[in-house]
């Protein structure tokens, strides 16, 4: 049986009287790599936020291992679950080992503020995010993609085992936006890591997910593998877009291409190569 250690449970959330999450029961599936999805104002932010002890809830529950969030120590959580919010930032000046360090915190103590454990905890998280040859450098001096990785190897840097990621590849290109994504494949395949990630691109999300959730008015629609939720009616239903799901005929990934207005889908049986029936190979 796959096992779920952090699970929302009827979880009710709203800002300023307005209701964003109604009744919502999520399970993060552990060694996954599991993708929201949904418009914006879908609460796949909310969702994520709350599921991070970011915010409580105004009805239902979190649970950690079995225990509510909301009631557990904060270095306790920090120890087994590490977030990166939407476009971090960081003080002037500071460097990547410095940022990275920062990772640390749940592990130290008054009595004991830097270990050889911190020291190898900090110099792993960067080769695995692949910014050590960074490491003196101000993070305010690099690329965006090469700070998105900094801020990943601090999350890293926290050795836990749950990771969430809240829209990590905004604002990035098209090529560093992969690069990320690959990255965190390996970190679920290889490293055993947990994770859940928001991000807002259908393609992307399709591709390198192992689970896939479709969230839409505070509620989720649709979760389970991408070849079961990422369909052309489910897009019309949560995102109301007109789109044929076909796949890549070199790699096999489902590919959402949005309906022209004015033009017909195509048969199926008419983009056949596209429709091979073979799984789609995973990065």
């Amino acid at each position: 049986m796959t096992a779920q250690r952090l699970r929302g449970e009827n979880l009710c959330v709203g800002y300023e009287g307005r209701r964003v999450l109604d009744n919502v029961d999520f399970q993060v599936i552990e060694g996954r790599l599991t993708i929201l999805l949904g418009p914006n104002g879908s609460g796949k932010s909310t969702l994520l936020k709350t599921l991070a002890r970011t915010l409580g809830p105004e009805r239902g529950q979190v649970l950690l291992d079995g225990k509510d969030i909301h009631r557990t120590p904060t270095r306790d959580v920090a120890r087994k679950l590490g977030i990166l919010p939407q476009s971090p930032t960081s003080p002037e000046g500071l460097t990547v080992r410095e940022l990275v360090g920062m990772g640390r915190f749940p592990h130290q103590r008054l009595w004991q503020q830097w270990s050889r454990d911190d020291e190898r905890a900090v110099d792993d998280a960067m080769a695995i995010a692949r910014v050590t040859e960074f490491a003196a450098r101000p993070v305010d001096a690099l690329s965006g993609g090469q700070r998105q990785r900094c801020w990943i190897a601090m999350v890293l840097a926290q050795e836990t085992e749950l990771v969430l990621l809240d829209e990590p590849t905004t604002f990035l290109d098209l090529k560093v936006q992969v690069d990320l994504l690959e990255l965190l494949v390996r970190l679920a395949h290889e490293q055993g890591r947990t994770l859940l990630v928001v991000l807002h691109d259908l393609n992307l999300a399709a591709a390198y997910a192992d689970e896939l959730v479709m969230m839409r008015q505070g509620r989720v629609k649709h979760s389970g593998s991408p070849e079961a939720v990422f369909t052309a009616a489910h897009l019309k239903q949560v995102f109301d877009l007109d789109a044929n799901v076909i796949r890549d005929p070199h790699t096999q990934r489902l590919v959402c291409v949005p309906t022209l207005a004015g033009s017909s889908p195509a048969p199926l049986a008419a983009a056949s190569p596209l429709h091979a029936t073979t799984a789609p190979t995973q990065p």
